[in-house]
């Protein structure tokens, strides 16, 4: 399993312009490292997981991993829930279709669509 970190608060790289941190990508030591999978079209940039964990969830992104296990690009996300638990959230890094997600109230922080 490959594993790349954005911590640092990515909610103030949001904050700051999160499309700066787009280009923060890493090489794995396979060779095919996550600044590839960007320019490929495997993953999504970073910006687009912010924009869009921000509009389905109240709450404050406090960690993105992006995670390459058996072949499959995902991105979890940790957010800070209004009423202060940490839920965790995971996406198709390809496409950002929801994978999983889990927290204490969860559904309660959840945007309504539109």
């Amino acid at each position: 399993m490959k594993v790349f970190r954005f911590s640092h608060l990515v909610s103030v790289a949001a904050l700051a312009g999160a499309t700066a941190f787009a280009g923060v990508v890493h090489a794995d030591s396979d060779g095919y490292g996550a600044r590839a999978a960007l320019r490929t079209g495997d993953i999504v940039p970073i910006s687009r997981v912010l924009d869009t964990v921000t509009r389905q969830y109240n709450g404050d992104v406090i960690e993105i991993k992006l995670d390459r296990d058996h072949g499959r690009w995902t991105y979890e996300v940790e957010i800070v829930l209004p009423n202060g638990a940490i839920a965790e959230l995971e996406y198709d890094a390809r496409d950002l279709k929801p994978l999983s997600a889990w927290g204490h109230e969860l559904e309660k922080a959840r945007k309504p669509a539109g």
